[in-house]
């Protein structure tokens, strides 16, 4: 979804694991793809232009029909039942609530090493920048990741992945990999 945010970085992070990544801005570029990448950015202005746009409810069918999407930072927001922030219309349709802007300004960002056991290996060096938190994890639903107190930033139900933080942006192609495992 190359709507607004960090999707140029998640088209080269997929080219770097041998696979063509198009941008997607209008409906019938979602048609022949295999899986859809809704990227970190602003998940008020990624919603309000995916409903300009006529993406939201197509990309909800999607989801529903168990096409593969991973949504990261914002798109974890987009991708949410339900969002904490009456500002924000998610698509609504993995079970989970979240938290915008959990840890605070963009100065509050931080990188942690996460333990994420279904990639096995070293763990996984993690951005958050103005990142959300799961708040609620419902039925269906694994928890991927967790912050050292606890806390779930990753998790996974059927074939919708989202993330708190940017895999994007670090050199680690596991989260991509994994994703790319189900599509």
């Amino acid at each position: 979804m190359a709507l607004q945010g960090a999707f140029a970085e998640h088209i080269e992070a997929l080219k770097r694991l041998g696979v063509e990544a198009l941008a997607v801005r209008l409906p019938h570029e979602l048609e022949g793809l295999d899986g859809l990448v809704i990227p970190g950015g602003e998940s008020t202005s990624i919603a309000k232009l995916m409903a300009t746009y006529h993406l939201t409810d197509r990309v909800r069918g999607l989801a529903r029909d168990g096409f593969p999407i991973l949504g990261t930072c914002a798109g974890m927001i987009l991708l949410a039942k339900r969002v904490s922030d009456p500002d924000v219309t998610p698509i609504g349709v993995m079970n989970i609530e979240v938290r915008r802007n959990a840890f605070g300004r963009q100065v509050d960002s931080f990188e942690v090493d996460l333990e994420m056991p279904a990639f096995g290996g070293p763990p996984f060096h993690a951005v958050f920048i103005r990142a959300p938190v799961i708040e609620r994890v419902g039925q269906g639903v694994e928890v991927l990741a967790r912050l050292p107190d606890g806390t779930p930033v990753a998790a996974r139900e059927g074939r919708l992945f989202a993330s708190a933080f940017h895999p994007e942006l670090t050199e680690d192609l596991r989260f991509h990999a994994y994703f790319l495992g189900f599509v």
